[in-house]
């Protein structure tokens, strides 16, 4: 897994128009740990596989401005760091998906890959899918209605209306999502 410290500028300047619709543009799927982002890497990692492209798994950790440096780690009971923390996670959350999205062990180490990176989410999510020229971008959603919804949008809706590429939005099957 690699984490990526994102420039704020444009990487793309001087992309030739045969980089742009080179094969290896990746479906990039952004991932929270939810059950949404699970049904969202299974559909994304079955996309890449039919178009024959790379992925690209990210995950974005929240803005150490808006979060302490670090925090509590349930099973262990002690403070790491948040970067240390998120990959752990990521780690853990890929390796209970595998035995369920077979397209995580059938497609080869050099067309999957793991980013996380950190910043606000729906900015991270559109300047990475910006910096490596994505195919496409998937992510789950969670769907809030109401309140909550009003005062702060949906993640997922922000991205859709701001992706100069298509994006996917995928939902788990009713039931599955616990919260």
């Amino acid at each position: 897994m690699e984490f990526v410290r994102m420039a704020r500028t444009d990487s793309r300047e001087g992309a030739s128009p045969a980089q742009e619709h080179s094969a290896d543009r990746p479906v990039v799927i952004a991932i929270d740990f939810s059950d949404d982002s699970k049904a969202a890497l299974e559909w994304g990692m079955e996309e890449a596989a039919f178009r024959n492209a790379p992925a690209t798994i990210l995950h974005v950790i929240h803005d150490p401005g808006d979060a302490p440096g670090y925090y509590h780690k349930k099973q262990n009971d002690i403070m790491v760091p948040l970067t240390e923390a998120a990959e752990q996670i990521f780690d853990e959350f890929i390796d209970d998906c595998s035995s369920e999205i077979p397209a995580l062990t059938t497609m080869d180490g050099r067309s999957v890959r793991r980013k996380l990176v950190e910043g606000v989410p729906v900015r991270r999510i559109l300047e990475f899918a910006e910096m490596c020229n994505a195919r496409m971008i998937v992510m789950g959603s969670r769907g809030q209605t109401g309140f909550r919804h009003l005062l702060t949008g949906s993640k997922a809706g922000q991205v859709a209306q701001l992706a100069s590429v298509p994006v996917m939005i995928v939902k788990a099957r009713s039931g599955e999502n616990g919260g």
